[in-house]
């Protein structure tokens, strides 16, 4: 059965992608611990299915809780028509307004996933934020983005306009399995290999955190003795580093 490659297919997209860019890695990892040390914020952004990252890495048990995701209700999947999240994410301006709009600021670091990398909003976003002197890394697909225009006015992809880039390694258009009889490929594999490289990335700025003799805010599950009143002093402690409460 197919489902046995995709499994596979996932694995080792995952094994090639954290083995083949351990300096690009490095650099996301001491950006952030080095920032959150700094008490500088940390935020997170992708439209569409790419914006399932953001919602993935911020509060929950065992993350960070100096994570902030950025959500546009027109680009979450809860939007109705869904297909009006594709229309959004090309018309320019959105990305400027949501960056000025959620406490952004020079020093922090700006997270974005995209697939593609080539529609307006993810690379607006990009390009404003450093202007501002905010750090930016992202998540995409280099075969794919290569292989396609950008929508962004300048002509540029998300590749070209972050200072630290981390390439999925996935196939071009995502989806990854062939099946006989039916033309387009399925099992999308960029939410699974994203989340596994976001979440990793993660646990070695927590180390490096530690390292260097800093306490890292770690939530505990609400649903442990104690976890409310440890989550409660992080809060207290990081409240003006957290804005999604």
């Amino acid at each position: 059965m197919k489902g046995n490659d995709y499994i596979k297919i996932v694995i080792d997209c995952i094994n090639k992608a954290w083995s083949s860019q351990t300096d690009s890695i490095s650099k996301a990892v001491c950006l952030i611990a080095e920032s959150i040390e700094k008490k500088q914020n940390i935020f997170v952004f992708g439209c569409s299915h790419a914006g399932i990252l953001a919602e993935e890495v911020f509060y929950r048990t065992g993350g960070l809780a100096v994570i902030n995701p950025i959500m546009f209700p027109g680009f979450m999947l809860n939007t109705r028509p869904v297909t009006m999240t594709s229309s959004l994410e090309r018309i320019p301006g959105i990305g400027k307004t949501l960056l000025l709009q959620n406490h952004v600021k020079a020093g922090d670091v700006l997270i974005i996933h995209s697939v593609s990398g080539r529609n307006t909003v993810p690379v607006e976003m990009a390009m404003e934020a450093a202007k501002l002197g905010v750090h930016t890394v992202c998540i995409t697909n280099l075969e794919y983005s290569k292989s396609v225009s950008s929508r962004h006015p300048d002509g540029k992809r998300l590749f070209e306009v972050c200072e630290i880039v981390i390439d999925n390694c996935g196939e071009k258009g995502d989806a990854a399995i062939k099946l006989d009889g039916l033309a387009e490929k399925i099992g999308p594999t960029s939410t699974a290999v994203g989340t596994a490289l976001l979440n990793a990335i993660i646990i070695d700025a927590v180390e490096k955190m530690i390292a260097d003799g800093i306490v890292p805010p770690v939530f505990m599950s609400a649903n442990l003795d104690g976890g409310d009143d440890h989550n409660a002093k992080i809060f207290e402690e990081y409240k003006d580093n957290i804005f999604y409460m």
